[in-house]
């Protein structure tokens, strides 16, 4: 089976689960939402990157109903920080994942050689162009079947959600120490595509506290920062110190793979 017809393959897979959610009728611009500029450049066809963008601004809204009802006590910095974890390029990807969405993507030559198909950008771009497709094609209310379908697992997780991003608390705690902001700083970068491991260290008042591995930058400093904090909090580093982990001692994360 070539890359077409896997495509084709997993495509039709991906509109019966978008049946189950919105009925048989067809979504006319479903293929234009998988659609990789890579490919489009190659073939004219259009790409999904309009798409993209109608449907970040559609997922926002639809995510932002969801949790307004499902959270109806929650403060707008609560409501703020659960949609910022439901709709980020990871989250989103992880969504794709659990429906083989990058196989569905047509990319360029060069992008499906290599590992583009399954990296978060790629995906979460997907994701959004697909609910700008739905949203196109179904109007307000299905936008929202499908994102409550995308989305509906997180939505009882508030305290989780509601959780400050590491990054954000940690420099709240070291200014609040009357240190300067954390900073952070790329060690290595290992492998290519979706295969590349980011190792990143943070340092506060220029000192590395801890270093953490991740797929992304993003994650490898939201690991970084948990870490830092869970130094602080043992005491491991003090309020105001300057060299709080004596050059090489610091604290070391991994993430592991799912």
């Amino acid at each position: 089976m070539n890359d077409a017809e896997r495509r084709a393959k997993a495509r039709d897979e991906l509109r019966l689960r978008l049946a189950e959610i919105l009925g048989p009728a067809p979504i006319a611009r479903f293929d234009e939402a998988l659609t990789h500029a890579s490919y489009a450049n190659e073939t004219g066809l259009p790409d999904n990157q309009r798409l993209e963008f109608l449907g970040d601004a559609v997922l926002g809204l639809c995510v932002s109903e969801l949790l307004a009802r499902a959270h109806a006590n929650a403060d707008e910095g609560k409501l703020t920080r659960m949609r910022s974890a439901l709709v980020n390029a990871e989250a989103l990807a992880g969504w794709a994942r659990t429906v083989q969405l990058g196989q569905c993507i047509a990319l360029g030559r060069g992008a499906t050689l290599g590992t583009e198909r399954e990296q978060s950008n790629v995906l979460a771009d997907a994701a959004e162009a697909l609910v700008a497709a739905v949203y196109d094609a179904r109007g307000l209310e299905g936008a929202r079947a499908f994102v409550q379908a995308m989305v509906g697992e997180g939505l009882g997780n508030a305290e989780t959600l509601a959780a400050p991003d590491p990054k954000s608390a940690l420099q709240e705690r070291v200014q609040a120490d009357g240190l300067s902001a954390p900073t952070y700083r790329v060690l290595e970068v290992r492998g290519s595509g979706a295969d590349q491991v980011f190792e990143v260290e943070v340092l506060v008042g220029g000192q590395s506290v801890a270093r953490a591995h991740g797929r992304s930058k993003r994650v490898a400093e939201r690991r970084a920062a948990a870490l830092a904090l869970g130094q602080m909090a043992d005491g491991h580093i003090a309020s105001g110190q300057t060299d709080p982990m004596g050059g090489n001692r610091a604290a070391e994360g991994v993430e592991r793979r799912e």
